[in-house]
């Protein structure tokens, strides 16, 4: 004999459908990774900042024009290019612990979320913009020091002071990290915005 239950809906429907998908970046931990981000754009702008403005050498070299040589110094505020590099850094700096102040308040008020995370997105776009600009800036001058450029007679600098370029190198080279941190914080905040429109 055949079984005259009836199955019930409600198993029907749980069995059926799989539970739903957790969301990759649940807004408390988005807050988390962007605390964390702006910790370490703050420590990668102090890098650059501290060793470009170390980058310090003195070598005794040839005047120009004459047979005499004297000492020359060859420090980053002999440069536009690294005084800009050094200011755009340390404005990123002071940015990233205004930021990261912000965002320890958007984990303690969430309610304030979407208008925090809006302004987060133009402050690091500008921001963004301001240290790739001085990177780009303070890399070219950097490179005709280290290669010189014949068509207009700069010779190169590099292979007199070593150390100083080194220090050049590494400064530029955490400004470009900094560069690519701004890039995935403010990728962060469009996502988390994107999260909450509703569907």
């Amino acid at each position: 004999m055949a079984s005259t239950d009836k199955p019930d809906p409600e198993a029907i429907k749980s069995e059926a459908l799989p539970p739903p998908a957790a969301p990759p970046c649940r807004s408390f931990n988005c807050s988390y990774v962007d605390v964390a981000l702006r910790v370490l754009l703050f420590a990668a702008a102090v890098t650059a900042v501290v060793v470009m403005v170390t980058a310090k050498q003195t070598k005794v070299v040839p005047l120009p024009g004459s047979s005499v040589t004297a000492p020359v110094e060859a420090k980053f505020s002999d440069s536009p290019a690294f005084i800009y590099f050094v200011t755009a850094l340390s404005v990123a700096g002071l940015y990233s612990i205004l930021t990261t102040l912000a965002s320890v308040s958007i984990i303690l008020k969430p309610a304030y979320a979407t208008k925090f995370l809006l302004h987060f997105v133009f402050s690091d776009v500008l921001m963004l913009g301001i240290v790739a600009s001085a990177t780009g800036t303070a890399g070219g001058v950097a490179y005709v020091g280290l290669k010189g450029n014949s068509h207009v007679r700069w010779g190169k600098v590099c292979n007199v002071y070593d150390k100083f370029c080194r220090h050049l190198g590494s400064s530029i080279a955490v400004a470009l990290f900094a560069s690519v941190l701004l890039v995935l914080l403010t990728m962060l905040s469009v996502f988390s915005i994107y999260r909450k429109i509703p569907k």
